[in-house]
């Protein structure tokens, strides 16, 4: 993909079951430089993990299977996800709030 192309597509996910304190937001990290998705991942205060990602629909697609599988120690009983709007000059993936 050149730097001029736009992703064409943004995903918000809502992750919830035992997502957090088991390494989640570094495996969707990981998974998202895998798939070539920019974004972020995010703690939330009710104990789920929120993602957004922006990418062609298979990369989103991929994101979404790996989101509902989760590193080893995790628990997925429920991924929702919502349409978003692609974030202008969001070029990387990182992981919020983890400092």
């Amino acid at each position: 993909m050149s730097s001029r192309e736009k992703p064409d597509l943004a995903r918000r996910f809502i992750v919830r079951g035992r997502v957090q304190g088991v390494g989640f937001r570094w495996f969707v990290e990981r998974e998202a430089h895998v798939l070539g998705i920019s974004g972020w991942v995010r703690n939330n205060s009710d104990g789920s993990v929120e993602v957004l990602g922006q990418g062609s629909r298979d990369q989103l697609l991929g994101l979404r299977l790996r989101l509902r599988q989760g590193p080893r120690a995790a628990r997925v009983d429920d991924v929702e996800e919502f349409e978003s709007k692609p974030v202008p000059g969001l070029t990387a993936f990182r992981i919020e709030g983890a400092w």
